[in-house]
């Protein structure tokens, strides 16, 4: 596979990494499970466990393991063939997939400003 189209998968496939940490560590359909665990992380007898639990509540931790099994799915890499293709693709989708988060929080923020400033406004009149 050429540069560029290795450049253009890299930039496609940390979407639905991002997606999938994102909606896993932050969104309301998993709320329950992210307060046990929350709970689990802090609250655990051993070190192990709190580690363990606390995986599922990180969204840059969480995408380490979404992009694993994306990358065995896929079989991806990039720059090179073999195992330094595979390592080289995951530590740069998870930097990806983490980019695209992080704008992602900050337009939910911005979009949440810009409500909360309107709905401010709406009551002064």
């Amino acid at each position: 596979m050429d540069l560029s189209t290795q450049i253009a998968w890299l930039f496609t496939l940390a979407i639905p990494i991002a997606c999938i940490a994102w909606t896993v560590t932050h969104e309301e359909v998993f709320k329950e499970p992210h307060e046990y665990c929350l709970k689990r992380s802090h609250n655990g007898k051993t070190i192990a466990e709190r580690k363990f639990f606390y995986l599922f509540t990180c969204e840059y931790c969480f995408s380490h393991y979404v992009t694993i099994a994306l990358l065995i799915i896929t079989n991806y890499t990039l720059l090179f063939d073999g195992w330094r293709g595979y390592i080289i693709a995951g530590f740069a989708l998870v930097f990806v997939a983490n980019v695209y988060m992080s704008l992602f929080a900050l337009i939910r923020i911005d979009l949440k400003k810009v409500r909360l400033e309107a709905e401010h406004e709406g009551e002064k009149k």
